[in-house]
């Protein structure tokens, strides 16, 4: 049998519900649905429960063997063993997911879009509108033909009604991005452009990411949120920073390329002073314009671009999750405009601090919203 789960949480955490369809082996015939609400919980615990409830559909209705779909990248990699479980608050429903499986001969575990898990997704939503289906209840009737109108309210279409909308009008359940700059290098200290080059934190730099590490692990757990990754740039700034809300949250570190700061080319360490000097007219330019590029750099535009692309790919790789993103002064300040819906204007009148935290959300109908900017209260 087939087994598509899905869960969600209005706020994260916030209202929650899971949602489960059984199907048979072609996974065209609905067998079963179950979906019932959580009270107050995170998307993390909210997924878990949908793949226990479709495990014991699933069971009770005498499957040997599942094919277990869900758009969580999280439990896929959690429950084929790929990732490990840091979190306490997931241990537990791991640990039942699991028990359920060895009442099977074999299950298997794949990662499918959204977009294509709609049935689950519609159902989870239900929950959290308050509905819930006491027991799996079989499905009535025989097969749908192809193209039928059955066919399309249970496979293709999602009840409108179901689909949780945030007062903004965003739609589904966003990748919370926490934003936080890496923490102070010697290039930094003395206020020069600090790129590609690749500095060290200093001792100050590594007490502030310690500090930010801190103040995530203890937020986070106490909203019951398990970070699906930490994402960090190539830079060796980025990824000391990094590692210490790597090893504080228990969430793996991936490192990605995309993050890096700018390329400042012929300014690379250079002070203010000194670019302007350098390059008077070029300089003056660069400094109103996200077109213009450092001499062998790279301009605000290219950046934005390569954010923006890999914006889209962290959402469609962590959907519903909370990712920490470990980056630089220029990409962040995209993230943000991104989020903002802001002109090139916002880049050059946004300060961002070592080792400071945003937050954004990005919705996978392209909404997104901004709930902090250039937070430093734990460096106190």
């Amino acid at each position: 049998m087939v087994v598509e789960a899905d869960g969600g949480s209005r706020g994260n955490p916030g209202p929650a519900g899971y949602g489960a369809v059984v199907l048979d082996a072609t996974g065209r015939q609905v067998l079963a649905e179950v979906y019932d609400g959580l009270g107050t919980t995170t998307n993390n615990v909210a997924e878990y429960r949908g793949l226990i409830a479709g495990l014991a559909a699933a069971r009770e209705l005498g499957a040997t063997e599942v094919e277990a779909r869900l758009d969580s990248k999280l439990v896929v990699e959690q429950m084929s063993g790929r990732w490990k479980v840091k979190h306490p608050a997931l241990q537990e429903l791991v640990d039942e997911a699991r028990d359920l499986v060895r009442h099977f001969d074999a299950v298997t575990f794949g990662w499918i879009p959204r977009a294509d898990n709609a049935r689950a997704d519609a159902l989870a939503n239900r929950a959290m509108d308050g509905g819930s289906s006491p027991t799996p209840e079989p499905s009535a009737g025989p097969e749908p033909k192809p193209g039928s109108a059955t066919e399309s309210s249970e496979i293709g279409a999602t009840d409108s009604s179901a689909v949780a909308a945030a007062w903004t009008g965003q739609v589904g359940t966003p990748v919370r991005m926490i934003l936080l700059r890496h923490g102070q290098t010697e290039l930094s200290v003395e206020r020069r452009y600090s790129g590609h080059g690749d500095p060290e934190l200093t001792g100050v730099g590594q007490e502030q990411a310690a500090a930010a590490a801190r103040a995530l692990a203890a937020r986070l757990a106490k909203e019951g949120v398990a970070p699906a990754a930490v994402l960090s740039s190539p830079l060796r700034r980025a990824r000391q920073t990094a590692a210490a809300v790597a090893e504080a949250t228990g969430a793996d570190l991936l490192v990605r390329d995309a993050l890096i700061e700018t390329d400042f080319g012929g300014w690379e360490g250079l002070s203010f002073a000194e670019a302007r000097e350098r390059d008077p007219e070029l300089h003056g330019r660069w400094l109103g314009s996200a077109d213009v590029e450092p001499p062998g750099g790279e301009s605000f535009r290219s950046v934005g671009e390569r954010i923006e692309a890999e914006r889209r790919r962290i959402v469609e790789d962590f959907p519903g999750s909370t990712v920490i993103v470990v980056s630089h002064v220029t990409p962040i300040k995209m993230l943000i405009r991104d989020a903002l819906g802001a002109g090139d204007e916002v880049l050059f009148r946004m300060h961002l601090d070592l080792a400071c935290t945003s937050v954004a959300d990005f919705y996978p109908d392209g909404g997104a919203s901004v709930r902090l900017v250039n937070d430093t209260s734990y460096l106190d």
